[in-house]
């Protein structure tokens, strides 16, 4: 894809956003056009294959804010994507198309020779935006040609939900993906197995060509090998010469013991296929963590609440507790209050720096619901005796 076809695409438009949408609607709007769309919801749609394709690129652009700024910016700059002979961010004086004469260009002249040698404010920020290193062919700086870069892919996003204890532990678990990836006829090459691509002999490989329009010399992207730098004579039937096919591929998640919600996980060079070879963008996953029925997080400790009896907080007593591994005895002290937390150290989340957080137990007293009649006397009897010794439950509460 050309400079001028990237930058003439209306990338909010494809995710039916506002050009002042939050980052949160572009990926709220982008989720939802990709849930529709993916192949696997549309097997055999050539059109919604393409459409899903389309929203990815745009989605790779607008979720990215140092992509959406320059490309924000050079829109505004060319008035919008509007680039006619006075459609331009100058207007009608100076540089305007004025439809003849030797002197005059339009701004397709600019887009064309953004990326060339002659130096200036158009070339850097097409630079930024298409990644175009090295000068252009014969450029003043006397190197010669540079090799154009091949484009990577776009980076990808997925989700995956886990129980508790697997994010707290970690976990290596499949994920299944449908989305563009190197083919794996021509390995990503795009020429026939058995041969391989040429460089171009247009333009020594740089990919771009000098052209020349009244006073003003510029570089323009190859016509013969579109800027690649190389030709294939004979393309692989499979990806159609792209390298690149939409297949649906199984990639192993290694979660790190610790994982909160929320957390993104990269695996670099997982994401969607370079184009013809060129390096395959990253993967993105998202990990959603269930709720535990017996334990909850804060930062690396593990919080537990432990039912008690009355007896067990006055008498004192040593009760198991559960873990993320085995579990340990943890030491109740005689006279303990309802509702005291107790800490056992290194029982908790690992820590990525190391070592482990604290388990924290919370006690917690547990009324029966129902006494017998021996149990009643019991209770009737201590009762007494606790008078007796002068305790007051409410003692100094309240004003008392």
């Amino acid at each position: 894809m050309t400079q001028r076809e990237w930058v003439e695409q209306d990338f909010y438009r494809e995710l039916g956003v506002s050009s002042d949408a939050s980052q949160d609607d572009i990926k709220k709007a982008y989720r939802k056009l990709a849930a529709e769309l993916h192949p696997d919801r549309n097997p055999g749609d050539a059109k919604a294959e393409e459409r899903f394709k389309r929203v990815s690129e745009a989605n790779s652009v607008l979720s990215d804010p140092a992509k959406r700024k320059e490309y924000d910016e050079t829109r505004r700059l060319f008035g919008g994507g509007r680039f006619g002979s006075n459609g331009g961010g100058f207007g009608t004086g100076g540089f305007g198309n004025t439809g003849g004469g030797t002197g005059g260009f339009s701004f397709s002249d600019i887009f064309d020779g953004a990326t060339g040698g002659g130096g200036g404010g158009f070339g850097d920020i097409f630079e930024g935006l298409f990644n175009r290193g090295g000068g252009a062919p014969g450029g003043a700086s006397g190197s010669g040609p540079q090799p154009s870069r091949p484009r990577r892919g776009n980076d990808l996003e997925s989700e995956i939900t886990l129980g508790f204890r697997d994010a707290t532990l970690g976990v290596t678990t499949p994920i299944t993906l449908t989305s563009p990836s190197p083919c794996t006829t021509c390995h990503g090459s795009g020429a026939k197995p058995g041969t391989s691509p040429r460089v171009c002999q247009s333009c020594n490989g740089s990919g771009l060509v000098s052209r020349n329009q009244g006073a003003f010399s510029f570089s323009e992207p190859c016509p013969d090998c579109r800027g690649t730098g190389s030709v294939i004579d004979d393309p692989c039937t499979d990806c159609s010469g792209t390298g690149v096919t939409v297949r649906t591929r199984t990639v192993n998640v290694k979660i790190p013991p610790g994982v909160k919600d929320g957390q993104r996980i990269r695996l670099a060079g997982q994401g969607q296929a370079g184009m013809r070879g060129a390096p395959s963008g990253d993967l993105f996953v998202v990990v959603h963590v269930k709720a535990d029925d017996v334990f909850t997080r804060s930062g690396d400790d593990l919080l537990v609440t432990l039912p008690v009896s009355f007896s067990e907080l006055a008498l004192g007593s040593t009760v198991t507790v559960p873990t993320l591994g085995q579990p340990v005895g943890v030491k109740i002290p005689a006279g303990t209050t309802d509702g005291r937390t107790l800490r056992v150290r290194g029982r908790g989340v690992p820590k990525r720096s190391g070592g482990h957080g604290d388990l924290l137990v919370k006690v917690q007293v547990s009324v029966p619901g129902s006494l017998d009649e021996a149990a009643q006397a019991a209770l009737r009897t201590y009762a007494e005796a606790e008078k007796a010794s002068g305790f007051d439950p409410r003692s100094g509460w309240a004003g008392a």
